[in-house]
């Protein structure tokens, strides 16, 4: 007999989720006009008013690189100040449970996020990254493997010693955009070695848009398999080919219960040009289109994880809301379906019916509801050669 309760199928699929909102971080990042310092902590507050606990607003790496985080410290200022914290007790939000995290690719990042905290507007956690691929490594942080792992071990210690977070970032997972096919067992390795050297957590990341569904499965349940906290883990896709719903679904089905998005599905590669100059990022872009590069969306993966009955801690609506709003700041049309769509209603759409239904059915002698003939039998009977 077939088993219809999907949750007996995949018994460590969770019933609640955490969706942490990376936008203003990762999603700007690839954007090729400044945002304004503005329109950064109105979507990083409004975000947290709508539900989201978990937030990645900035890159306090080097300004010259990636001049999008020039305004690094005004942002966190304003996510750290007696207005904002008075805002969040008006919305009943606990800004105690909220995580604010900036990326520190480098150990002199990790150094100035520390010496913020001491000013009272720092982080709660920091981010440092491998992948896997070395030349992919290289791109991101200009060192090698064995030296970058050095350097996040002291950044470890140093976060410890500062009452700060590290979130360890395993990349090139499932692929790498510069040399190619990857072996599953190195991600494995490399979480085990941040955790070894004093990580929080850590976020598992499709950089690329690599994933199949069946390999995140397989991936994320020999981490688990491995570690089996799944408090320890994030799942972290790209959206190239319009496959990262089934990742998620897969990673759901394996037990992670936690994800990262961004609104409309941007982010991807540090820009290399901003307004009206070129700026060094991290060099040439491995896409040659990119609308077809940036993350999950966060509005169609919280429709499809509220639609499957996980719960998430979200105002769906306001999100829906805020990504309509960031296609204007964007300035074009954005990767979001949901945000036209709108969710499935339980109720329909009842102002597209076409008038007289009942009064056709009454004309007929039928009853209100009634789907079959009268002198039809309650149930179909299939004829012998269906039913074998």
């Amino acid at each position: 007999m077939t088993e219809y309760d999907y949750w007996k199928i995949f018994p460590r699929m969770p019933r609640r989720v955490t969706i942490g909102d990376i936008t203003v971080r990762d999603g700007f990042q690839h954007l090729e006009k400044f945002i304004s310092t503005r329109a950064k902590i109105f979507y990083a507050q409004e975000m947290i008013y709508a539900g989201c606990r978990d937030i990645e607003v900035t890159n306090l790496g080097n300004p010259y690189l990636m001049p999008q985080f020039s305004d690094a410290e005004e942002v966190l200022r304003a996510l750290r100040s007696d207005r904002f914290k008075n805002s969040c007790a008006k919305r009943g939000v606990n800004y105690d449970e909220i995580c604010i995290t900036a990326v520190t690719i480098r150990e002199g990042a990790v150094d100035r996020a520390i010496a913020l905290k001491q000013q009272g507007i720092g982080p709660d956690r920091c981010l440092m990254m491998v992948s896997t691929e070395e030349e992919h490594h290289f791109a991101n942080s200009g060192t090698t493997l064995p030296d970058y792992w050095r350097e996040a071990e002291r950044c470890c210690r140093k976060c410890a010693d500062a009452g700060l977070k590290m979130c360890g970032t395993v990349s090139t997972i499932w692929g790498s955009p510069i040399a190619g096919a990857t072996d599953l067992k190195d991600a494995v390795e490399f979480t085990k070695r941040w955790l070894e050297i004093g990580a929080s957590d850590i976020e598992h990341a499709d950089h690329d848009g690599s994933a199949s569904a069946p390999e995140v499965y397989r991936y994320f349940s020999m981490i688990l398999d491995a570690i089996p906290d799944p408090r320890l883990h994030i799942a972290h896709f790209h959206e190239t080919k319009r496959v990262a719903s089934a990742s998620v679904l897969a990673a759901l089905q394996a037990g992670i219960t936690q994800f990262e998005a961004t609104l409309g599905g941007l982010g991807g590669q540090p820009a290399n040009f901003l307004d009206d100059c070129p700026v060094p990022g991290t060099g040439e872009y491995y896409y040659k289109d990119p609308r077809y590069v940036g993350l999950v969306c966060l509005e169609d993966l919280l429709v499809q994880i509220d639609e499957m009955g996980i719960e998430h801690g979200y105002d769906v609506d306001r999100v829906l809301w805020l990504g309509r709003q960031m296609e204007r700041t964007a300035g074009k049309r954005l990767r979001s379906e949901a945000v036209i769509n709108g969710r499935t209603l339980k109720g329909g759409h009842m102002e597209f019916a076409r008038p007289g239904l009942q009064q056709r059915k009454a004309k007929l002698g039928e009853t209100p509801g009634q789907k079959l003939p009268a002198d039809w039998t309650p149930e179909a009977r299939l004829p012998e050669r269906y039913l074998s």
